[in-house]
């Protein structure tokens, strides 16, 4: 039988280029989106993989999407917790919205996301935890104390989840991408990306496919032994 996947904001970006490497693994694939109905239905159209529509920062809306996926699909063997936002500003100009707003959706979601599965992976011995995290979680960055924050929260989850999961079979690892070329990163001013390029000795971005293949590795029983560990995808722009 298939495991089944759930991608967090798996509708667009490198989230998108997941639940595709994942589908083609051979997993049941279902990803979920926050707003952007229209690009939903069209990954859909694309890919067959079915979108759900939840806020990831409320609890309460993900324990019951997440219930109505294993209704659909079955039991969630993998989960990768890929949603994000960014709410950027130096820090003195920096709200305590534009703070919890980063904060709830970046790290509390990973906690409302895999805690409603946790119980039925320990019975089943079997999981996979996938957090994408970010290169800026590691090194830090002007603008994203927020978010900066919040990814690197995203990595002692990881390492704490992988300590107690680690005897009922289940893994949890992260992935800490660069700076990928999403089209968030290729709408920015061409100057401004050839500065981003010009700091990454690899003398590119990274591509979504090649984040989705470290996610599709981490994923399958192939990696049963790696847990607690942090992949860094940048094209050798930090090293921790």
């Amino acid at each position: 039988m298939a495991r089944v996947a759930l991608v967090t904001g798996g509708s667009r970006g490198i989230g998108a280029a997941i639940s595709l490497a994942l589908k083609n693994a051979g997993c049941a694939v279902a990803a979920t989106y926050a707003g952007n109905d229209e690009a939903a239905a069209a990954f859909t159209k694309e890919t067959g993989i079915k979108t759900y529509k939840w806020n990831v920062a409320n609890y309460d809306d993900s324990k019951a999407g997440l219930a109505q996926v294993e209704a659909d699909l079955g039991p969630i063997d993998i989960v990768v917790a890929n949603a994000g936002i960014t709410r950027d500003a130096p820090f003195h100009k920096m709200t305590p919205g534009q703070w919890q707003e980063v904060i709830d959706t970046n790290l509390t979601g990973v906690f409302n996301t895999v805690h409603p599965v946790w119980t039925g992976m320990r019975e089943r011995k079997f999981g996979r935890i996938v957090v994408i995290s970010s290169i800026n979680g590691q090194k830090g960055q002007f603008g994203q104390v927020n978010y900066a924050a919040t990814k690197a929260g995203d990595l002692g989850i990881v390492k704490s989840l992988a300590q107690e999961g680690a005897r009922f079979g289940i893994t949890a690892n992260a992935i800490c991408p660069g700076y990928i070329a999403t089209d968030m990163v290729m709408a920015v001013p061409e100057k401004v990306r050839e500065s981003i390029i010009a700091q990454i000795p690899a003398g590119r971005l990274g591509e979504p496919e090649e984040i989705a293949r470290c996610v599709a590795f981490l994923a399958s029983d192939d990696a049963g032994f790696i847990n607690g560990s942090t992949i860094s995808a940048n094209g050798a722009q930090f090293f921790v």
